[in-house]
């Protein structure tokens, strides 16, 4: 996200990066697989489970969900989106 703005423009969100940290509510950057793969994603956190998370999407379709790991940048498979 860094470098997509004005020149020395901050990042406008604020991500944990730290998966034994998270919580609902937090914004976490994630990964998708497949022909997604490499490009950055933000959203948010809906549930937190033991060994995966639910990850709000697009902030205007709150039915939009998405089931990632629950690691430092979580991976969401392509089938999903």
């Amino acid at each position: 996200m860094q470098g997509m703005g004005a020149k020395d423009e901050a990042c406008p969100f604020e991500f944990n990066f730290d998966a034994a940290t998270f919580k609902v509510g937090d914004t976490v950057s994630f990964r998708v697989t497949g022909s997604l793969d490499g490009f950055p994603f933000a959203g948010q956190l809906l549930e937190v489970h033991e060994d995966y998370v639910i990850i709000a999407g697009d902030p205007l379709h709150p039915e939009v969900q998405y089931r990632g790991t629950r690691e430092s940048r979580p991976v969401v498979s392509e089938d999903q989106i």
